[in-house]
């Protein structure tokens, strides 16, 4: 006479022969991590993040806005921040808009340090006169 064989669903016939439970996700091995990608970040710097630093991921964005302002016949504008290393941090935007106001966006790119850099300069209405002074703008930004 023949073997008879009963249809037993792969999952549970594991379960059986192992003792583990089908539904069980894999475990790490011990002394390692499952690999979990992280979310990129977001991370935003105004005028008071001036002479700061910040850390941030491969991945992250960056955005950086800076507040112009206007007062007695003069108007104090920022330059479009800029990156000293596009391989670490690569700009994807940037503007100036006609109130002093400036922005842009980075894209952390690679490991490593840059800084994000801007200045502020005078622009005088008819008849007025700057003074001479230029205020730099700048946070250092470690990619780890």
């Amino acid at each position: 006479m023949g073997t008879k064989w009963s249809a037993v669903p792969w999952g549970l016939a594991l379960a059986l022969v192992t003792g583990v439970p089908a539904t069980a996700a894999p475990a790490a091995a011990p002394g390692l991590a499952l690999d979990r990608a992280r979310p990129a970040q977001h991370i935003t710097l105004t005028n008071s993040d001036n002479d700061g630093s910040v850390t941030a991921s491969s991945g992250d964005g960056i955005e950086v806005r800076l507040t112009g302002y206007r007062e007695n016949g003069l108007t104090w504008t920022w330059s479009t921040p800029t990156s000293s290393d596009s391989a670490v941090l690569r700009l994807t935007a940037g503007r100036t808009a006609p109130n002093g106001d400036a922005s842009a966006t980075f894209r952390a790119e690679h490991d490593g340090t840059a800084t994000i850099t801007a200045e502020r300069r005078c622009r005088p209405d008819t008849g007025r006169i700057c003074p001479m002074v230029i205020t730099p703008w700048k946070v250092t930004v470690e990619v780890k």
